[in-house]
């Protein structure tokens, strides 16, 4: 792979921003002819962003607290992964020992509650569902922090509805959930992970941009990697916004939810 090669990958992957800021780095060496064979082009770049990752993107662990019981939040956009993601967290945490407790906060699409339920049935852990039609998430996910708090759950997985960052209403009730949760719990939630389809390439930044924004992220799930897709834009977002990947979706099984690791992405955008 010769270093033009390598610059065309970036460009496609991670955005020009980006690949101009980590060309950069590399220029002085490049030009001194420190940097000669493909290969060393492509360690160099290789460094340069497992750096770039390491440093901005930190506390790649859950942030949980020590009031209980912790809340998660999962959201994003249509389509991303939300609710399979939640439920794999939700065997991890389980496989750990947390008591866990589930909260099926779509309220708009028709199945989703039918979906959060099977995940439930499948990890063994409870969940709270709304009990009429066209129920408030933010009520919802209210009376399943109470639940949690009055069961003795250790943590509380929130789905939230699939929502266009573009679409200021639903944005807002994403605001609503957020506040009815921390009336339950002071602090809650724990942690807001946006989860960030990794086909959707540049989509990427600006569904991070606008929902940071409004409810204040603070982790990234990166979901269907067991494709050709890399999900190299996430650099992008570690890099503008310094929010951190938690988690990468690496298949449909309840193991293929995996703690982000930084060196083996890299490994695998360059692959």
């Amino acid at each position: 792979m010769n270093w033009k090669r390598s610059l065309a990958l970036l460009v496609a992957d991670f955005g020009p921003k980006i690949t101009i800021k980590i060309v950069e780095c590399l220029r002085e060496d490049i030009y001194a002819g420190k940097l000669k064979s493909g290969s060393e082009i492509k360690d160099a770049l290789k460094r340069s962003v497992l750096e770039l990752l390491t440093t901005k993107g930190t506390k790649t662990e859950l942030q949980l607290g020590f009031r209980k019981p912790a809340v998660i939040m999962i959201v994003g956009v249509n389509g991303g992964g939300k609710t399979t993601s939640l439920g794999k967290l939700a065997h991890r945490l389980k496989k750990e020992g947390a008591k866990i407790l589930m909260a099926a906060g779509d309220t708009f699409r028709a199945a989703a509650s039918d979906q959060l339920e099977i995940w439930a049935e499948r990890t063994g852990c409870e969940i709270v569902v709304a009990e009429k039609e066209k129920a408030k998430a933010s009520s919802v996910l209210s009376q399943a922090v109470k639940r949690g708090k009055q069961g003795g759950f250790d943590v509380v997985l929130c789905d939230t509805s699939g929502r266009l960052h573009t679409n200021y209403g639903l944005m807002e009730e994403l605001i609503a959930c957020k506040n009815a949760v921390g009336k339950v719990v002071a602090g809650a939630p724990n942690e807001i992970l946006l989860v960030l389809d990794g086909t959707t390439g540049l989509n990427m930044l600006p569904q991070a941009r606008e929902f940071n924004e409004v409810v204040g992220i603070t982790g990234l799930i990166l979901t269907k990697l067991d494709g050709s897709a890399r999900g190299g834009c996430v650099v992008s977002v570690v890099d503008e916004l310094g929010i951190p990947v938690k988690f990468v979706g690496v298949g449909e099984g309840v193991e293929d939810l995996q703690p982000f690791d930084a060196e083996a992405f890299v490994s695998a955008v360059f692959s």
